[in-house]
């Protein structure tokens, strides 16, 4: 274990202040299998179990059942459903945006031929953003994609990627900004979270 890792059952249930942050309390799930998108919306929201695994699979269920061009069911069907894998997570962004949109929330994608700098991150209605971006793991045997919630917290932007130990506090907006045009060169998804009125 790396120095000042905490263990499993501690890293889901931890609140914890960040460096540099004064008082500021930050929310932060760890990774767990492919639930990235369960733990990036809780990491968003700030809140433990704002969205349970049961809240996304009923979600992912749902768009299925009403999803007109559905195919024909499988054995394989009760694994591999459209939306999500039912052993490892890996939810899609529509059960992203049908998530939130259940929580009074709007959900806008980003056209990145615009560039970060035109996202306004002062704007009142602002709940954060949800970035998919291209991974590779297993020293590049596996390629896939990957939830993360960006958010700012008492004034301060952090990047609560449930891969890191613990939340990353951004130096200020214009490093967000950065951070998320690399993302979008990279073949990043953006995605900016609204309150909805």
């Amino acid at each position: 274990m790396e120095p000042g890792a905490k263990s499993e059952e501690n890293r889901d249930e931890e609140r914890s202040g960040a460096a540099g942050s004064g008082s500021c309390k930050v929310y932060h799930e760890r990774q767990r299998l492919q639930f990235c998108l369960l733990h990036a919306l809780n990491n968003l929201m700030q809140e433990k179990e704002y969205f349970t695994r049961a809240d996304l699979d009923g979600i992912a269920g749902n768009l299925v059942l009403n999803d007109p061009n559905k195919g024909p069911w499988t054995p394989l069907s009760f694994i591999f459903k459209p939306h999500h894998n039912v052993v490892t997570g890996n939810y899609d962004v529509n059960v992203l945006i049908a998530s939130l949109e259940a929580r009074k929330k709007k959900v806008i994608w980003h056209d990145h031929r615009k560039g970060a700098s035109s996202i306004d991150l002062d704007a009142e209605a602002l709940v954060g953003l949800m970035i998919n971006m291209p991974v590779k793991r297993l020293r590049g045997l596996w390629t896939g994609r990957h939830w993360v919630a960006i958010r700012c917290i008492d004034g301060i932007w952090f990047n609560l990627d449930s891969d890191f130990s613990e939340p990353k506090q951004f130096k200020d907006k214009e490093n967000v900004i950065a951070f998320l045009d690399s993302v979008l060169s990279q073949g990043g998804e953006l995605m900016i979270v609204l309150q909805d009125e």
